[in-house]
């Protein structure tokens, strides 16, 4: 069996103190021999609530109720929270105009959650409420000249783990 490569969330939004980590398998998303760990709350009523903005899994974003399969792996997303993943990945080399500080600079001043995978991929929250285009104006340039991709999370439904 091939080693599996973990996507991690370095500092979760929804960081409290107590969380729960889950995975999700990305093969049916197209990346064989990867899993995503996702941060999860625990609700009241038992369930899990996703704590993170999910880089590389479709179909599931912050504030989603989750169950699990066996108590690790995240099976299907029972309830939506209203909430999008705006991702966006930035390809080497950087050019002069890099806009990556714009972006940063448009998730701060709109009020948006995000969180980084390394510098180059950025998952942004989007509220169901929130204004979505500042974000996309402060990279529009480079998604123009191909040195950087965006994507919707949810262009895709959420596909949990095969079974065994």
């Amino acid at each position: 069996m091939s080693e599996i490569t973990y996507i991690t969330h370095e500092d979760p939004v929804g960081r409290e103190a107590e969380n729960y980590i889950a995975m999700v398998d990305l093969e049916p998303f197209g990346f064989d021999g990867m899993c995503e760990q996702i941060w999860l709350s625990t609700r009241t009523d038992g369930g899990y609530e996703v704590a993170c903005i999910p880089f590389r899994v479709y179909g599931m974003a912050l504030g989603d109720v989750v169950e699990l399969r066996d108590s690790r792996f995240v099976e299907r997303v029972a309830g939506r929270s209203g909430r999008r993943v705006f991702r966006v990945f930035f390809v080497e080399p950087r050019p002069s105009d890099d806009s990556r500080h714009a972006l940063k600079r448009a998730v701060q001043s709109g009020g948006f959650l995000s969180e980084w995978s390394g510098d180059r991929h950025v998952a942004v929250d989007v509220p169901e409420s929130s204004d979505p285009s500042p974000l996309f104006r402060a990279v529009q340039h480079e998604i123009d000249a191909g040195t950087a991709f965006w994507e919707w999370g949810d262009s895709e439904p959420f596909r949990g783990r095969q079974s065994d």
